[in-house]
């Protein structure tokens, strides 16, 4: 709800579209930052407690954003500065919670594990962006903070219901050190099959990113209102629901690169067709099928990197990861905010979809390992009883 807030939030205080890619700038600036000292965090200490942590952090921030809606004192450089002090609790919140997971199930039930954390993200991110526009048309932009404020709580409570988790530690190297965090890159640098997965996220999400585009899109292509904007934010979702859904009712998932590398080309296309759209019927299925290839392209890749990586040093190569996966989307809010504000919105769509693929093509002819992945390799994750 919150991320979609912000969005129509700034919108409504500035009609340049190079405000909205402000968000991303100052979403991805932490990221990149303080991941790598994230992930050397979440190898060195416990990854419940972490989570703990950084979930009762965002709650404040949420919060403060609500609190200067409410009073109308808000600025577009409160949201970039409220929207940066949350991205610093991302940063160390992503590796320990990605890490957490192959702690918690065998590492032959991984692509399930994920497909049921998909369908629960996407759930929520089917139901937060629709709530959005209900509640700001009826309870005010204030609203949609305080309700995420209050949310972090089930994070918290289920993090207490969870308990105590095992987890591996590296006997060789200082904590949240230097040295720790050059082992976690040097060990990607030297794993061509996550390497390529990353730079492929990265450049998939950085050329066809069109979220922030949304409230332009809704308001002046589709001329529809904020409820209507919270439909199309939505369509994504709900084509990532439908594709976890039937990706984990597979007992044993074959062929991951190739069907990853399919993904990422549906994901170009229907990018394209979203950008060409001019109804809001239109839009919105090519936002299904948008969401639908992502999903199946996020749960292949993560279970790549989550069974290739050994659990001492899973929470820093996530840390690395997540520079990829949140730069890719962050600094594409940006690009496509700069190329709307110079080319108009469908140029910078449109033509995100096309570098999207023809990005694929460079990094598989680059690095080939992805076509002949088929998921059955040896695995190095271990298990959660180790």
């Amino acid at each position: 709800m919150q991320v979609w807030a912000l969005f129509w939030h700034i919108r409504e205080l500035t009609d340049k579209p190079i405000a909205l890619g402000g968000v991303g700038l100052a979403r991805i600036l932490p990221v990149i930052i303080f991941s790598l000292i994230g992930g050397a965090v979440a190898d060195s200490f416990k990854r419940t407690k972490i989570l703990f942590i950084t979930q009762s952090f965002s709650a404040i921030t949420a919060i403060a954003l609500g609190w200067f809606s409410q009073t109308g004192e808000i600025t577009i450089w409160h949201i970039y500065t409220l929207t940066a002090i949350q991205a610093i609790a991302i940063a160390f919140d992503g590796p320990a919670r990605q890490a957490l997971v192959p702690n918690l199930v065998p590492a032959k039930d991984l692509p399930n594990a994920f497909s049921m954390t998909s369908i629960a993200f996407q759930t929520g991110s089917i139901l937060g962006p629709a709530l959005t526009g209900f509640t700001i048309a009826y309870a005010g932009q204030a609203a949609v903070y305080y309700i995420n404020a209050v949310s972090f709580m089930s994070v918290i409570v289920a993090l207490l219901l969870i308990g105590d988790i095992p987890q591996k530690a590296s006997a060789h190297i200082k904590p949240v050190s230097w040295e720790s965090i050059s082992e976690g890159i040097q060990f990607i640098l030297n794993k061509p099959i996550i390497l390529s997965s990353m730079l492929l996220d990265f450049v998939a999400t950085f050329f066809a990113s069109a979220n922030t585009l949304m409230p332009i899109v809704a308001r002046d292509i589709l001329h529809v209102g904020v409820v209507e904007y919270g439909w199309l934010s939505a369509a994504q979702s709900v084509g990532a629901v439908m594709a976890a859904l039937v990706i984990s009712q597979i007992p044993e998932l074959r062929r991951q690169g190739p069907i990853f590398l399919g993904a990422v080309v549906v994901f170009g296309v229907a990018t394209v067709l979203f950008g060409l759209s001019s109804s809001i019927v239109l839009a919105w299925c090519a936002l299904v099928i948008i969401g639908a290839a992502d999903a199946v392209s996020t749960i292949i890749r993560n279970t790549i990197r989550q069974l290739q990586t050994p659990d001492h040093i899973r929470g820093r190569m996530t840390s690395v990861n997540q520079i990829f996966f949140q730069g890719g989307p962050q600094l594409g809010e940006v690009e496509a905010g700069v190329v709307a504000q110079l080319l108009g919105a469908p140029f910078a769509i449109v033509s995100g979809g096309i570098a999207c693929i023809v990005g694929m093509g460079m990094i598989v002819r680059k690095w080939p390992a992805l076509l002949t992945y088929n998921g059955d390799e040896p695995s190095l994750a271990g298990t959660p009883a180790d």
